[in-house]
C-alpha cells in the first residue's frame, strides 16, 4: 500500500491508453470488416486480461497499433495470426536479434512506418473532416500535434479531455425540438373534413435526451414555438369572449349559442409532445417538462405526450400533479389526435343537446 500513491498517477494513464487505443483499433478493424464492437464488452475483457496477469507479474496489456497495421497487410483474419506473430517475434528475439544489434536506427523504424503506411494515409482524409467538422479536425490534428511532441499517453489523454469538454458546451446548444406537420402523421380521418378544428394542434417532437445540460434550452425553445403559434394575452382575451358570448347567447336562441360555443372550442390550442427522441432524462429535466405542462395550462393550451416510455410517465407522475379530466399521455401521436376530435365532436354533441 505505500507504494500505491506512487504509482497510482502512472497506472491510471496507462489504464486509459491502453483502453483508448485497443477501442480505436478495434472500430477501425470493425469499420473495415464490417463487423460491430460492444464498447461495455470491450472494456470488460480489456479489464479482466489485465487484471488477471497483474497476480503474476505481467506487463499491462494493450493493441498494438504497429503489429495491428501488419497484420492488416497481410491478410489476417483468425486468431491464429497472433501465434505465428508470436512465434516469429521469438524466433528475431533469441536468433535474429544479435545480428540486427548493428543495424541503424532509422533502418529499423522505416519497419515500423511500413507496417503503419494505412494508418499514415489517413491523412488524405484531414480534407473530409474540415468539411464536415472544423471543431474535430483541430482535435484530430492537435491530438496528433501532442503525441509526436511528448508521448502517447499524453497525447490521448489531451484528447479525451478535448473532447468531453468540447461534448459538454456544444450539447446544450443541440437542436432539441422539432416542428411536425399534422400532414406528415398518418391520420386515419381524411384532412378536409377536420382541417379546421386540427389548425390549432402543434406537434413538437423531442430530438435529444432531456438533462440538465439541454433542459433550459429545451424550456426556452417550447416556449417559443408557443408563442410565435398564439401569444398568451391573445389565448386569454379568445376565452373571455367565449364565455361572454356564451352568457349572452343563454338568453337569446340557439343558434346564436351553437355558434358562440364552437367559436370558443376552435380556439382552444393543443400541443403534442413526441417523446419518441428522448431516450434519457435526468430529474431535472422532468422538472422541465412539469413545467412546461403547467406553462402551457395557465395559457389555455393542452398538452399531450406521445411515445413516452413507462419510466417517463412514472416519473412524471410521480413528481408532479398531473391530474387532469381527459388523459395526458398516448401511445402515438394519431391516438392523441383521435382523442382530440373525440373530446371536441363530445362536447359539441353535449351543447347542441343542451340548446
Amino acid at each position: 500500500m505505500s507504494v500505491l500513491p506512487a504509482v497510482v498517477t502512472e497506472a491510471f494513464g496507462v489504464a486509459l491508453v491502453g483502453y483508448v487505443a485497443s477501442l480505436a483499433l478495434a472500430k477501425a478493424s470493425a469499420k473495415k470488416f464490417k463487423y460491430t464492437v460492444d464498447d461495455n464488452q470491450e472494456f470488460l475483457a480489456h479489464g479482466l486480461s489485465n487484471v488477471i496477469p497483474s497476480f503474476f507479474f505481467c506487463i499491462p496489456s494493450a493493441a498494438a497499433m504497429g503489429r495491428s497495421a501488419l497484420l492488416y497487410s497481410t491478410g489476417a483474419k483468425t486468431q491464429v495470426a497472433c501465434l505465428i506473430s508470436c512465434a516469429l517475434i521469438l524466433v528475431v528475439i533469441y536468433a535474429i536479434g544479435p545480428m540486427l544489434y548493428w543495424l541503424p536506427m532509422c533502418v529499423l523504424a522505416s519497419i515500423i512506418v511500413v507496417g503503419l503506411k494505412g494508418m499514415l494515409m489517413q491523412f488524405r482524409d484531414l480534407k473530409k473532416y474540415w468539411n464536415v467538422d472544423k471543431i474535430d479536425w483541430i482535435i484530430w490534428v492537435s491530438t496528433y500535434i501532442f503525441t509526436i511532441c511528448f508521448a502517447a499517453n499524453v497525447g490521448l489523454l489531451y484528447g479525451v479531455v478535448c473532447t468531453i469538454v468540447i461534448v459538454i458546451f456544444r450539447f446544450p446548444r443541440a437542436k432539441t425540438l422539432n416542428l411536425k406537420n399534422v400532414k406528415e402523421v398518418e391520420y386515419r380521418y381524411k384532412p378536409e373534413d377536420n382541417c379546421e378544428s386540427l389548425k390549432q394542434v402543434k406537434i413538437v417532437s423531442v430530438n435529444n435526451p432531456l438533462i440538465f445540460l439541454n433542459a433550459k434550452k429545451f424550456h426556452a425553445d417550447l416556449i417559443k414555438i408557443i408563442q410565435k403559434d398564439a401569444t398568451n394575452s391573445q389565448a386569454c382575451e379568445d376565452v373571455n369572449k367565449c364565455e361572454q358570448n356564451m352568457l349572452l347567447c343563454s338568453f337569446s336562441n340557439g343558434s346564436c349559442h351553437g355558434e358562440s360555443l364552437q367559436s370558443c372550442h376552435s380556439e382552444r390550442h393543443v400541443l403534442i409532445l413526441d417523446c419518441s427522441g428522448l431516450n434519457f432524462f435526468d430529474y431535472t429535466g422532468v422538472s422541465v417538462l412539469l413545467q412546461v405542462y403547467m406553462d402551457c395550462k395557465s395559457r389555455h393550451i393542452d398538452v399531450l405526450l406521445a411515445h413516452c416510455k413507462a419510466s417517463l410517465i412514472k416519473a412524471m407522475q410521480y413528481g408532479g400533479n398531473l391530474e387532469s379530466e381527459s388523459p395526458v399521455f398516448f401511445e402515438s401521436i394519431s391516438s392523441a389526435i383521435d382523442a382530440i376530435q373525440i373530446h371536441r365532436n363530445y362536447s359539441k354533441f353535449s351543447e347542441q343537446s343542451e340548446v
